[in-house]
Order: C-alpha cells, then structure tokens, then sequence
C-alpha cells in the first residue's frame, strides 16, 4: 500500500510542478491583456502627443485604451487592471547617458514603484536616439503601433514569441525573396561598400536618401520592404544599434537584429547583415 501511495505521490509532484510552471509563464501573466484598459502615456511634448493620439486612434485595435498624464502613470502603475504604452530611454552599461528611446508596453502591478525596469515587459520596440530624434520615427510610428499589437497577440498563444522578442521576427526573411528592399543609404554601415552591394544587391534592392526611403512607408507600398535603424546620436563603445525591415504595407516586422557598437562595427546595417538578408534571394 505504501508502494501505491508513493508512486501516486510520484506521478502527482511532477503534474502539479508543471502546472506551476505553467501559471508563472508569460504567455499567462498577460492573458488578460485584450481585458485590461491599456493607458498611452503622453510625455507633455505637444507633437508627439498629438501624433500619438492621432495614430492610436487610427490603428489600436486589440484592447480597451485611454490615454494618460506621466503624472497619472505614476499613480497607477501599482494598479494591475492596466497596461501601460509609454516612451522609455534605455541606458547600457557603457553609456553614460541614455542613448536611444523605446516604445514600451509594460503592465501595471505590485513592484511598479521601484521602476518601470520591475514592471512586467510585454515588449519593448527601439523607437529613436534618444538626445536627438531625426523625426524620422514619427513616419515610422503607425507602423510601430501594429508590431506592437501583432507582438503582443503573438505572445498571448506562445511563450517563445513572449521570451524571444522581435528578434524571432527575422526569420520572415527567408520567406521575402521575392519582396522589394528599399535601404536608405544613411541606414548601411560604411563598411557596406560598393564592392559587397554589386555583389550581393540584385534589381529588386534599391538604396536611395532617407526621403524617398521614407515615402515607400507613406505610400504604403505593396511588396516592399523599408530599413529603419536606430541608434544614439553620439555613439560609445558599449552602445547599442538596432536595424529592422519593414513591410511598407503589411507593417510585418521581417528583420530585427542589433549589434554591440565597437572601434571596429559603427551603427547601421552590416555587411553580415546583409549576408543574411541577401542570402534567399540568390
């Protein structure tokens, strides 16, 4: 009879244990999110408020949402009945300062008033340099605003979206060798020369300025995918730059990589980067 009750005590520990398991996951933590009220946090700067009220109206689709006062985050971020979407700035250890600017949806709960580092990350998108924004971002946003919400469904129903990030997102690239690539010439690294773009850039990838770059994601392009990189304004060793691939007209994210900033490796899309992203289409 012990044997029995042992080998049931057995067969229950691991069961239990992973339901445990289960309920501590992320896909779990916020599966109340479509819910919950998620509040846009507005910064007090008069254009990005106004563009941010503009764009969420236009494109949130996936819960309830108000929009907010910094003052009146700080009030609630204890509360568990919201989600916050707010900007950030990000500091890495070598930086002195923070150098680049995020679009982050955290939610609200215990621990909020030790940071918003301790609040529960739904996801966090590198949106700008953080001393000197080009502006550029603002075209960029509406976009921005779907791979946000297309990132948060995706890790409600799987935990390996919810721990991967958006770096899970670039193998999309290997399903795009029929697509457009459209890279501003300020988004390459210099160490992209002319020798690896004939070599490796067929007729469907363009390089042109920043504005006509920009206009493919106005236009909302069809079959094309645009470059978007961010990084500080005055990069330091130990800072970070992130480069992504867009679809002008989907908004689906099809590549996302960062890379640390050395002597040797500058912001923008490296030549392993462009390996990568070439490497299906040949």
């Amino acid at each position: 009879m012990k044997r029995v009750i042992i080998l049931i005590i057995s067969l229950i520990l691991p069961l239990a244990a992973g339901a445990q398991a289960q309920i501590n996951t992320k896909k779990v933590k916020i599966s109340d999110f479509t819910q919950k009220i998620t509040k846009v946090v507005l910064n007090g700067n008069e254009f990005y408020d106004t563009t941010m009220k503009d764009e969420i109206a236009a494109r949130w689709r996936i819960s309830p949402y108000e929009f907010c006062t910094l003052d009146e985050f700080e009030t609630l971020k204890d509360d568990d009945r919201y989600y916050f979407l707010m900007s950030t700035f990000g500091q890495f250890k070598k930086e002195t300062a923070p150098g680049l600017q995020f679009l982050t949806l955290v939610k609200g709960g215990q621990g909020a008033s030790e940071g918003i580092g301790e609040m529960l990350e739904v996801v966090s998108l590198p949106f700008a340099s953080a001393e000197y924004p080009s502006g550029r971002e603002f075209v960029f946003l509406p976009a921005f605003i779907d791979i946000i919400q297309n990132h948060t469904l995706e890790s409600m129903e799987k935990d390996i979206s919810g721990y991967g990030g958006l770096g899970n997102y670039s193998i999309n690239i290997t399903k795009a060798g029929d697509m457009d690539i459209v890279f501003s010439e300020d988004d390459l690294n210099e160490l992209v020369t002319e020798s690896l773009r004939s070599r490796a850039f067929d007729e469907g990838i363009t390089v042109t300025d920043e504005d006509e770059a920009d206009q493919y994601i106005l236009d909302n392009a069809a079959g094309t995918l645009v470059s978007y990189v961010v990084a500080p304004s005055e990069p330091v060793i130990g800072s970070y730059c992130y480069k992504m691939l867009i679809d002008a007209q989907t908004h689906k994210l099809y590549y996302f990589k960062k890379h640390r900033i050395t002597k040797k490796f500058g912001p923008g899309f490296l030549p392993e980067d462009i390996e990568r992203i070439t490497a299906h289409r040949r």
